[in-house]
This record gives C-alpha cells, structure tokens and sequence, in this order.
C-alpha cells in the first residue's frame, strides 16, 4: 500500500473517531433523548417518552437542553431527564392548547385532563404565540399565563367548567 493511501486511511479513521465521539456527547442534550422542540405529557423523568406537540396531551415543550446543569429563564420549568447513564437538563415552557384544560399540580406540574373533572384548574380560552402580552386576552378571561422568553406566547385562561 502506498504512502498516499496509508495517509488517506488515517485520515478516514480521524474523522470517523471524531464523528463518533460528537454523537456521543451532544451539546443539545439528545444523548437523553430530549432535543429542543420535543414535548412531553409531564414533567420529564426517568420513564417519559416524548410525544408529537400537536397531541392535546402534550403540555410541555423543550426550549433548552444541556448536558451540564443549567440556569433557566424565569418563564421555563427546570426538569431532568435521565436515559440509561445519560442526563440532559431541561427548560421547559408551557404547550396548552387552546380549550384545553389543565390540573396545576404544583410539584408534579401540569397536565392535560377532561374539562369536566375535579381536578380541572383552568381551561385555554384562547392561546397567542409570538406575543408575550396579557393584555391580548379578551374580556371573558379570568387569568393568564405568559412566557416573555423565546418562544413568547400568552395563554388566556378561565374556569375549567363552562
């Protein structure tokens, strides 16, 4: 074999090593499989898979994630995620979905429930993305929730039970 093609080789096998490595410990936090933009049903733990953000179910979206520990905005929810020896620090920030309800379960956070249920706190009324301001929510809204940071969005709220 030549010298050239030796070369070539070593190369070759530099930037596979490279490449392998890179995977392996991503920035983003995929190595626990939750990339930003991915939702969950609850707040992420060992066994939370993520699901599509357009399913009802979904109420929390990932605006952050890091393979080191993290500050998180004051809007987002700060969760850990952890996949085998893997952990990715999360900031998370609300995906309701517009007439949907949801229980405020404080240390568990939220989740989507049946608007006719007993733990129902609130229902969206109306959800404005781009927009961080509560002043968007129209007279028959009785709170709100809004995320100032990327991504900015209001959440117009009222009773649960109509």
């Amino acid at each position: 074999m030549g010298l050239l093609a030796r070369i070539g080789l070593a190369l070759l096998a530099v930037v596979a090593m490279v490449a392998t490595m890179t995977g392996c410990s991503s920035e983003d936090g995929e190595a626990a499989g939750a990339g930003v933009g991915e939702c969950f049903a609850a707040l992420p733990g060992t066994d939370a898979s993520t699901i599509d953000c357009s399913d009802q179910k979904a109420v929390y979206k990932v605006a952050q994630s890091s393979e080191s520990e993290t500050t998180c905005a004051t809007d987002y929810t700060a969760a850990e995620r952890k996949t085998g020896d893997s952990t990715a620090y999360l900031c998370l920030v609300p995906n309701f979905h517009q007439d949907g309800c949801y229980s405020d379960t404080g240390q568990t956070g939220y989740q989507s429930v049946d608007c006719a249920a007993p733990e129902a706190s609130f229902r969206v009324l109306q959800r404005i993305d781009g927009e961080a301001d509560e002043l968007l929510c129209g007279a028959d809204a009785t709170g709100f929730r809004v995320v100032t940071d990327d991504p900015k969005v209001t959440f117009c709220t009222g009773a649960a039970k109509p």
